[in-house]
């Protein structure tokens, strides 16, 4: 067995203190619990926490980032070429995929979900279209990439991670909000009954950022493809923070997965790491971790240094960012890590994502090796993400 019980909570990987206690609270009120080996601190509930209830839903427990998810795509192209060119196709998708927070696409990107989705109606919702439909296909900031990679076959995938950008934000700042929510990291999770008036209506917006994150995932993917003159041979997409209807224990629960990939037997996942890691196709199987873990898995390596310790404390004055103090990661130190590992083609990223931060995706997923097995193992060749000295217009 390769998780430890802490009360009523099974934990994967090393137990971090805060993320365990702020479990115990969830625990209080939830049908089952599990935390992920990527685990660590997060709002009332703690990335990489599962959390399952017969009849309620927590707005706080899916996060801020509904639907924030990662999907890979096998392409048809020869890798020696691609690493030939890695410096003008990440030029290429710097250039013509829209990075960082608050940011519009410059392509307009149509989806039926725009049309045909009942959720629209919901007056919150309905205030939102319009930044929707601009910011449909853009990535967003922090740890959100688009990466090339080579598998163990010299196959080219590409990967990304983003998720329902301004609307996601914005819906669940909302019922947060409308469901009672506190400040602070140490609170209860907001909880509503799924069968309400308000609980409804959170479902029907977390299901229609569902859609939204994924046609947004899928787009970006069309562009690399594009980019790279190349068609998709294969893919696996995942969202990592939502919330499903699932059987457990012989009874039906809401499960909600912040930060944590679902992995039922038979499942294809792709589980990111750092920009100086491997990422992994991954597989879901039988075991009696996988039914103690809600059929749930890491999304990522996990944090070991917060983005102000990695990066020090910064300001915006004036559109310009002011450096308050020095953080533990410079720079060079980022890009030393990158080219000693695998001459990584990098764009964009603040320090704040060096590979320092994270642990090692191989031994995070070691601890959950009785529920899953790596299908490919992919190293990166190109990242891009947003810089950390862009000008944010509004938060999203």
């Amino acid at each position: 067995m390769t998780y430890k019980s802490i009360g009523s909570i099974p934990v994967w990987g090393v137990p971090d203190r805060g993320a365990v206690a702020q479990m115990e609270t969830c625990a209080r009120s939830a049908a089952r619990v599990a935390l992920m080996a990527d685990h660590h601190l997060g709002y009332a509930v703690p990335i990489g926490g599962v959390v399952a209830y017969e009849e309620e839903i927590s707005p706080s427990g899916v996060g801020f980032d509904i639907a924030c998810g990662n999907k890979a795509v096998l392409l048809d192209v020869e890798a020696g070429e691609v690493r030939k060119n890695i410096s003008r196709i990440m030029d290429d998708i710097q250039r013509q995929i829209s990075f960082g927070m608050g940011r519009s696409n410059r392509e307009r990107v149509e989806a039926d979900l725009f049309e045909d989705d009942p959720a629209w109606n919901i007056e919150v919702a309905a205030e939102l279209k319009d930044l929707a439909r601009r910011q449909l296909g853009t990535v967003g900031s922090g740890n959100h990439y688009v990466d090339l990679f080579v598998d163990e076959r010299e196959r080219v995938w590409c990967g990304v991670h983003f998720g329902s950008r301004g609307l996601g934000h914005k819906l669940a700042s909302h019922f947060i909000r409308a469901g009672g929510g506190r400040d602070g990291m140490m609170v209860e999770p907001v909880r509503l009954q799924a069968e309400s008036d308000l609980g409804e209506q959170y479902l029907a917006c977390m299901q229609l950022a569902g859609r939204y994150a994924y046609a947004g995932r899928d787009w970006v993917c069309e562009k690399v493809a594009e980019i790279l003159g190349a068609q998709a041979l294969d893919s696996v997409h995942n969202h990592h923070n939502f919330a499903w209807r699932e059987r457990h224990d012989d009874r039906d629960l809401w499960v909600v997965r912040k930060g944590a990939t679902p992995c039922f037997p038979g499942q294809r996942s792709f589980v990111g790491g750092s920009m100086g890691d491997i990422s992994v196709i991954i597989c879901g199987k039988e075991s009696e971790e996988s039914t103690a873990s809600l059929c749930s898995t890491v999304h990522g390596a996990g944090r070991v240094m917060s983005r102000t310790e990695a990066a020090g404390k910064r300001r915006w004055k004036k559109g310009a960012l002011v450096q308050h103090t020095e953080g533990r990661i410079s720079r060079e130190m980022m890009l030393e890590w990158i080219r000693t590992f695998n001459n990584v083609e990098l764009r964009g990223a603040g320090t704040d994502e060096s590979p320092h931060v994270y642990k090692r995706l191989e031994d995070v997923l070691g601890y959950h090796a009785d529920s899953l097995q790596v299908e490919h193992t992919l190293m990166p060749i190109g990242v891009c993400m947003a810089g950390d000295d862009e000008f944010d217009p509004y938060r999203d």
